[in-house]
């Protein structure tokens, strides 16, 4: 007897797929991007250096409140897409909610290779978006922690970037900002 299982098997993976990446830009979720930072964090223990950064739009809100939602989800493609591009193919680009994303950059050999992708994705937003018929500009602010400077443990470097985002939005926006400790 022969039983032909390949729409059932492209059913499970669409699903596997849909659980782990996001709907509207089709980047690794949330879920999927914190599996990557384990495994990343995982081969820098064994020696090495990698980075997260934390990235956020900058001027987000008033595209999506002044053209509408459907504008605003046709900038995040846009943007995700940009995002994508200026990033390796071993790295780890997510979306993890709202304006807000993630790189996983692996197998760097010092904090510089981290800033040469900063200013990559910030001059990658420099250009005008084309959305609802119009041009918007839309920056990007970026914090970044290095691991194993800045910590060997997913969560925590995913909060040291954070909290660099943070500073990077408060000296101005459209730079980047590199996690610094407590003097």
């Amino acid at each position: 007897t022969y039983l032909d299982v390949t729409e059932q098997r492209k059913n499970q993976a669409l699903v596997a797929h849909m659980a782990q990446h996001d709907p509207l830009t089709d980047l690794p979720n949330r879920m999927l991007f914190h599996d990557r930072l384990k495994t990343a964090v995982a081969q820098v223990k064994r020696g090495g250096m990698m980075a997260v950064h934390y990235v956020d739009l900058d001027n987000f809100k008033p595209v999506n409140d002044n053209h509408g939602h459907r504008a605003g989800d046709q900038l995040l493609v846009s943007a995700a897409e940009r995002l994508r591009q200026s990033v390796r193919e071993n790295d780890t680009i997510a979306r993890l909610g709202g304006d807000e994303f993630a790189i996983v950059q692996t197998a760097i050999h010092e904090p510089g290779d981290a800033a040469i992708l900063a200013v990559r994705l910030l001059r990658m937003f420099t250009h005008p978006f084309r959305v609802a018929g119009k041009e918007v500009h839309v920056g990007l602010s970026i914090g970044i922690a290095i691991a194993p400077d800045d910590g060997l443990v997913s969560d925590d470097l995913l909060i040291k970037a954070d909290n660099a985002l943070y500073r990077s939005k408060s000296s101005g926006r459209g730079c980047f900002q590199f996690f610094r400790g407590a003097a």
